[in-house]
């Protein structure tokens, strides 16, 4: 077992596995891609104007350009970020690592004047120590909450080690990060979806928090989730869960992506227009079924949402961030559909969550005829994860009409070789302010 404060620390950019150093840039590309997708969001807007207004300091937000402190930086951009529900996730920790994790570690590294090299190391450490401390609190802990609040220890992690941190300071910054995460009620949001969503930026910033302030001497440990769960440390070192996270096709909750893939399923193999769909019936695990809201009023309810995705679907034959916003939301025809879902909780799905997500989906038509699918999971999975060029094409989906094509791709292209380039090379593009 490597020691997990040892590895915070030891962990070197060129003893890693080739694959791993290949995903965490691709990784990255993904996270950018969608908090460019979401820099237009109500959300996004707040929360930047929050952060340059009541955090003030020198270092420009994430595409905004305009200057707030190191700890402002990060809440807004996990914002940002978390605005969209586009990111990666983890399915044993029902969550998403990159989303706290990313913003507190790019914060940490402008503040400290770091090497790109050092960030990615820092991104990696990241990840390793944040899908066990996930692990280790869903077992311990019967309620359900935000990424935000173990991501807050993975982000102090990633701080920690940006900040040159000695194993006794990143304890304490650890156990700072455990006690003070976020520990939001998850479901709370699930059933009355707003801005809140998975707690990324709040658990970005006391990721930050908590490695500053032990670097000033506060005290906090010990985190229970790294020190007292063995069961879920004993591989780090020699399994690499940066490779097996999930990547999602639409900007939707990963809950309603099965459902999704199902409906098109049917559709297409049976070439069935929209307009000929009078029933819809999803088989599905609870937690999908609490994603109830029908006709959302906001992006935020539309993203938290599985009959209304499902609709647009069936509508676009896509789920793009234009379809959940606006008068968008007004489209009847999609409001139809919507109102024709019967979700049904089934008990083969609810054994399989949350590591496998199931959906089987049933059409019914005009004519009285029925189409029953079969058990479908979302695509992209870590057991049948996209293509490189699938995830760049989804980054320049998201990022080019936001960033315009010539930006995003010098966007992509200074994550290539970003460990032999100073960090500046990716800043350039990220801090930018994004022209109206």
């Amino acid at each position: 077992m490597t020691d997990a404060l040892d590895f915070v620390h030891a962990l070197n950019w060129d003893s890693l596995p080739s694959e791993v150093r290949h995903q965490a840039g691709l990784n990255l590309l993904d996270l950018f891609g969608v908090a460019a997708g979401g820099f237009g969001s109500p959300t996004s807007q707040i929360i930047r104007d929050h952060a340059h207004a009541d955090y003030g300091g020198t270092i420009p937000l994430l595409f905004d350009g305009r200057p707030a402190s190191a700890l402002g930086g990060a809440l807004a951009a996990g914002m940002v970020i978390d605005s969209l529900d586009g990111h990666d996730g983890f399915n044993p920790a029902k969550g998403h690592i990159a989303a706290p994790m990313v913003p507190a570690a790019l914060m940490a590294a402008l503040d400290g004047g770091a090497s790109g090299r050092a960030f990615l190391e820092a991104v990696v450490v990241g990840y390793e120590i944040g899908a066990r401390t996930a692990m280790a609190q869903h077992a311990t802990c019967p309620d359900y909450h935000t990424s935000g609040s173990w991501g807050a220890v993975a982000a102090a992690a990633a701080s920690a080690r940006l900040m040159g941190l000695d194993r006794h300071t990143t304890r304490h910054a650890l156990g700072i990060a455990e006690y003070h995460g976020p520990r939001s009620q998850m479901m709370r949001c699930i059933d009355f979806p707003t801005m809140l969503k998975d707690g990324a930026g709040w658990g970005a910033m006391t990721g930050l928090s908590a490695a500053r302030l032990a670097a000033r001497g506060f005290t906090g440990a010990p985190a229970l989730t790294v020190e007292q769960a063995p069961e879920h440390w004993a591989d780090l070192g020699a399994r690499w869960y940066i490779l097996e996270q999930y990547y999602k096709p639409y900007p939707v909750c990963r809950w309603a992506q099965a459902p999704i893939e199902g409906a098109l399923a049917l559709q297409r193999a049976h070439s069935v227009p929209h307009s000929a769909i009078t029933g819809i019936d999803i088989h599905t695990f609870h937690e999908s079924i609490r994603l109830a809201t029908r006709r959302p009023d906001a992006g935020d309810a539309a993203q938290y949402s599985t009959s209304f995705p499902v609709a647009v679907a069936l509508v676009h034959g896509d789920v793009r961030p234009e379809h959940l916003t606006g008068a968008a939301l007004e489209d009847p025809e999609v409001l139809r559909l919507s109102e024709a879902i019967k979700m049904v909780e089934d008990a083969h799905a609810n054994d399989a969550f949350p590591t496998r997500r199931y959906a089987r989906v049933t059409l019914t038509l005009q004519d009285g005829s029925r189409l029953e699918g079969d058990w479908c999971e979302p695509r992209w999975d870590a057991t049948a994860p996209p293509s490189e060029g699938d995830l760049r094409a989804k980054f320049h989906g998201l990022a080019d009409p936001v960033l315009g094509i010539t930006r995003a791709t010098a966007l992509e292209n200074s994550l290539r070789g970003l460990d032999q380039t100073p960090l500046s090379t990716l800043t350039d593009q990220l801090l930018r302010p994004i022209k109206p």
